[in-house]
């Protein structure tokens, strides 16, 4: 990204904050949130506007939020605004293609609460702006973007947007998806690898109820995701080879209701399709560093997973809660939040944890996206033997709720301190 010339006098002076967001999705307000909480001056730049991004045809997604993600929007009293809203998971069925043997999950197994929820995206969205009306330490710039940035020399960054505003702050947060222009800026660079596949994805409603059970089916075109929605709906996220993909949604609604009741069964009763229909290419890709001068990624901004196990979400939120919880100790150390010891804790916690969920959720993908026989039959035994050692199936759970490893306290459902521990 290119750097701003030299400011003259005229030019306005900087507005200061002390962390400057650019990408106001999700996982950005989310962190801008969290911020406002523990005292921090937050500024968040989108290109979109708040009615755009509320529009049900803007984004048809749902996301699965994690059990321990969702203690965090506890903490930071975004949860309020879901009340209502929100589809809790209570079992998980997982099946490979026309095999009898499965793995079943049961938030009774465990007693504390469900698996998980699933949340509507502009629900979730909307959730995120109404909390942001209750913190007076946040400002969103939008409609707008960077268009420059530079660090100081007496420390910090100053920005330029689009709309000529400049905007001063300790520390850039880029959350602005797999295409971060930010992280692009700072010849970052990126390792990718495409799946050959097409998410096609959804919404259905349906005669008979869902009961809470998500259903993770995987067929010989690609994983199939039932997921239960308020109301006797479901979200669809079906992956299909891209070279089948082109001629599924060139496909009127009707044979596409039919190709999706084939795969669906008759459990739910009849189905019709609610809404548009919307694809998205699937591939895996991360960063080789999360931060620069001053700068740091977060989200889909650092790493992008296969939708197999709905947890791409889910990791944006653990990068937030970890971000938060090292740039609130080094407030209240009087440390300097955007300095390269403060960003290298946040580096150091969450790449090992984001790498080794890459590598799973990349490895499950490959294993489970072929109809060859004798991986057919391996998949098959391995599911029938997770199912039959409740340890074994516990811990899988435990993995699905997000509630393993090092957590960060938010995702334990505790408020951040406002003072150091003596």
């Amino acid at each position: 990204m290119a750097t701003n010339p030299k400011k003259t006098s005229k030019e306005p002076k900087p507005e200061q904050f002390d962390v400057l967001i650019s990408g106001g999705g999700m996982v950005g307000l989310t962190l801008a949130c969290g911020l406002a909480v523990s005292g921090f001056g937050v500024a968040v730049v989108d290109i979109a506007t708040p009615d755009g991004l509320l529009d049900k045809d803007f984004d048809g997604r749902a996301s699965a939020v994690a059990f321990a993600s969702y203690k965090m929007l506890d903490a930071l009293a975004i949860s309020p605004f879901l009340k209502g809203l929100v589809q809790p998971i209570d079992e998980i069925r997982v099946t490979d293609s026309n095999v009898p043997l499965f793995l079943h999950f049961d938030k009774d197994e465990l007693g504390d609460g469900p698996l998980g929820y699933m949340v509507e995206n502009r629900h979730n969205r909307q959730a995120l702006f109404k909390r942001l009306e209750q913190l007076p330490n946040i400002k969103l710039f939008a409609p707008d973007h960077l268009v420059a940035h530079q660090n100081n020399d007496d420390g910090g960054v100053t920005a330029t947007l689009k709309s000529g505003k400049t905007i001063s702050a300790k520390l850039l947060v880029g959350a602005e998806g797999r295409r971060s222009p930010l992280r692009e800026g700072a010849d970052i660079g990126l390792v990718t690898a495409s799946y050959h596949q097409v998410g096609i994805v959804a919404t259905i409603e349906h005669e008979h109820p869902h009961m809470g059970i998500a259903h993770e089916r995987f067929l010989p075109d690609g994983p199939f995701a039932i997921l239960p929605l308020t109301g006797n709906r479901s979200s669809l996220v079906w992956s299909v080879g891209s070279d089948i993909a082109p001629e599924i949604l060139k496909l009127n609604r009707r044979a596409l209701v039919a190709e999706i009741q084939k795969r669906v069964g008759g459990f739910l009763g009849e189905i019709t399709v609610a809404g548009p229909v919307w694809n998205y290419p699937l591939s895996m890709q991360f960063a080789e560093r999360y931060r620069d001068e001053r700068m740091v990624l977060v989200g889909d901004a650092a790493h992008g997973i296969h939708p197999i196990a709905g947890q791409g979400l889910n990791l944006g939120y653990r990068d937030v809660a970890a971000l938060l919880e090292v740039l609130n100790t080094a407030k209240l150390a009087g440390e300097d939040i955007g300095s390269e010891a403060v960003l290298e804790k946040y580096v150091q916690w969450r790449r090992f944890d984001n790498m080794t969920l890459i590598a799973t959720m990349d490895g499950l993908t490959r294993l489970f996206s072929n109809n060859i026989k004798p991986l057919k039959y391996a998949r098959a035994i391995g599911l029938e033997v997770v199912n039959h050692i409740p340890p074994l199936r516990k811990f899988f759970m435990h993995h699905a709720r997000g509630t393993v490893g090092d957590l960060p306290k938010l995702l334990e459902g505790k408020s951040l301190p406002t003072e150091l521990d003596t």
